[in-house]
């Protein structure tokens, strides 16, 4: 399934604490909805088993990431777990301008410089867990960071879920099919928005003059 193109492409922001299931969700996302672009972060970290570079994410040493800062390239980075991320201020720049969407998968601190850069084009959606001791078990049963890694992550969700308050959308991930129905709902209702759909509007009423014209000939 394909999204209308309008003026202006939207920027899909989701957060979530590390397990809560943001990248499930939005990698669904992305496959019902083809025009839906994702946002390939910038990160210091080293890649985890199976990621890619360019299509999970781009790998650069710490001594790059601090040129492109110093450079203004970034939209938007942050420190996350010891590691920096961030996002190519031209690639949303020239999503926008072309009226594509773009998907964001990350953390609050992102998303806040995002929306104070894009205020008009972006909308917020934070992923809670049902539970702190449910993140807990997702994070131990996926088995791809260590015990003090892990524990780590934990400190730091108690104080990310505090965030979900800055958020346009909140939902909470108890049930994985009932969570991306609500996903869905949001990115699909965002882009009904009048200040999205305003091209395909003006297209329907510059059309009315004709409808009229050929329903006075039947008459």
């Amino acid at each position: 399934m394909s999204n209308e193109r309008s003026e202006r492409g939207l920027l899909l922001v989701v957060s979530s604490p590390s397990g809560a299931g943001k990248t499930t969700l939005c990698n669904r996302l992305r496959g019902e909805f083809s025009g839906l672009g994702f946002s390939v972060s910038y990160t210091t970290r080293a890649p985890r088993r199976g990621e890619v570079q360019g299509r999970d994410y781009f790998f650069v040493e710490p001594r790059d990431f601090e040129q492109m800062i110093a450079r203004d390239e970034l939209a938007e980075y942050a420190l996350v777990h010891g590691n920096h991320y961030g996002t190519s201020s031209a690639q949303v720049r020239e999503a926008l301008g072309r009226g594509r969407d773009l998907l964001f998968d990350i953390d609050f601190q992102g998303g806040r410089r995002l929306q104070q850069k894009f205020p008009d084009d972006i909308v917020l959606v934070f992923i809670l867990p049902p539970s702190l001791g449910e993140l807990e078990r997702r994070l131990r049963s996926r088995g791809t960071d260590a015990p003090e890694v892990i524990d780590r992550r934990l400190r730091m969700a108690i104080e990310e879920i505090h965030h979900y308050r800055d958020y346009d959308y909140v939902i909470v991930n108890d049930d994985l099919d009932r969570a991306y129905d609500a996903l869905r709902a949001v990115y699909v209702a965002e882009r009904s928005r009048t200040v999205r759909q305003r091209r395909a509007a003006d297209a329907v009423i510059s059309g009315q003059g004709s409808l009229l014209a050929m329903g006075g000939a039947e008459r």
